[in-house]
């Protein structure tokens, strides 16, 4: 991986060049210990909902849900570990990652080579069904919620600069146990139903949620952009920018994807963008990038003419505009 100061905020961050690389030729092997976390917390969530539900639980959970999709998934892990978007302090950091663990997809090192691998996919001509979700929803579903793929040739990372973090290597231990001591504050607060639903129902709708947002964005949606020489391409899930902190803006992600804004256009709903530039304003966030910054990227990229809807959109000549420093800062 290259320097921070040298790096590319466009490339794959954690792969390095390898050459006979493949990403197409693999097998597709069940993944026990994701595959009994996420189906587990499924099953707990649905046998224990009828019996285990109050109000004050439901908003407690919801509530949490939110919270950590927010500060774990999209800001600590997505934005700032796995693109490196912007830069934070050393404790702010740890807390970010730390509530990237809670929401309880996985470690952060599992998360970076998960995405990682994926983001490199499918930017080749041609990749494994399983990195492009173009299999029918039920059996993407199965495959990323409980398979893993073991490629023939795959790349090769270079995660030195997280696995000498003492506190990185930590959570990545202990990812699972992490629930326990928030599940230890919940029953103190509210007893066995804030627990259902500030753990089980949580995890529940963060692993299957992200799925789904992921499955769909590959698929048809509007799109602005199509990415060059890239063998999969992204769609937009309008209906999910909410509640995904801005994360279903994925066609703009595609186009940019070192950006700490996913939300581009006007009325694209980016929370997690709106926390980064709170953190600049407090001082708690420095180098903030967005697409003003990505020098060359519009060589990059064709525009879309219009939205689409379906995954063979019409492309025009022109070549996209950057987003203006002053618009891409509001």
């Amino acid at each position: 991986m290259k320097s921070e100061q040298a790096r590319d905020k466009c490339e794959v961050n954690w792969i390095v060049e390898t050459p006979d690389a493949d990403p197409a030729i693999g097998k597709v092997q069940w993944d026990p210990v994701h595959s009994f976390w996420n189906g587990g917390m499924l099953l707990a969530s649905i046998a224990l909902i009828p019996f285990f539900s109050t109000p004050a639980a439901v908003a407690v959970g919801l509530g949490l849900t939110g919270l950590f999709l927010l500060l774990g998934h999209s800001v600590g892990f997505h934005r700032l570990l796995i693109h490196g978007s912007f830069k934070t302090s050393p404790w702010l950091r740890r807390f970010l990652l730390w509530c990237g663990t809670v929401a309880g997809m996985s470690g952060p090192i599992w998360i970076v080579r998960t995405h990682d691998l994926r983001d490199w996919a499918q930017r080749q001509d041609k990749c494994h069904d399983y990195l492009a979700h173009r299999r029918p929803m039920v059996i993407d579903a199965w495959w990323q919620l409980h398979c893993t793929l073991k490629l023939e040739k795959p790349p090769r990372f270079d995660l030195h600069a997280l696995e000498q973090s003492r506190f990185i290597r930590f959570l990545e231990r202990t990812w699972m146990l992490q629930q326990l001591p928030l599940a230890a504050l919940l029953f103190w607060m509210g007893g066995l139903p804030f627990v259902v639903w500030g753990v089980f129902v949580r995890v529940a709708l963060t692993v299957h949620g992200h799925w789904l947002v992921g499955h769909l964005a590959h698929r048809r949606g509007p799109q602005s952009w199509l990415v060059k020489e890239a063998g999969v391409q992204a769609h937009d899930v309008p209906w999910a920018g909410l509640i995904t902190m801005g994360e279903a803006w994925h066609n703009n992600h595609h186009a940019f994807p070192g950006s700490a804004r996913i939300g581009l256009k006007p009325g694209q709903s980016d929370w997690g963008y709106r926390f980064i530039q709170l953190l600049e304003k407090l001082g708690l966030a420095r180098d903030v990038c967005l697409p003003a910054h990505m020098q060359g990227r519009d060589r990059k990229l064709e525009v879309v003419r219009a939205s689409a809807t379906t995954s063979r959109p019409r492309r025009s000549e022109q070549q996209p505009q950057p987003v203006r420093a002053a618009s891409a800062s509001k």
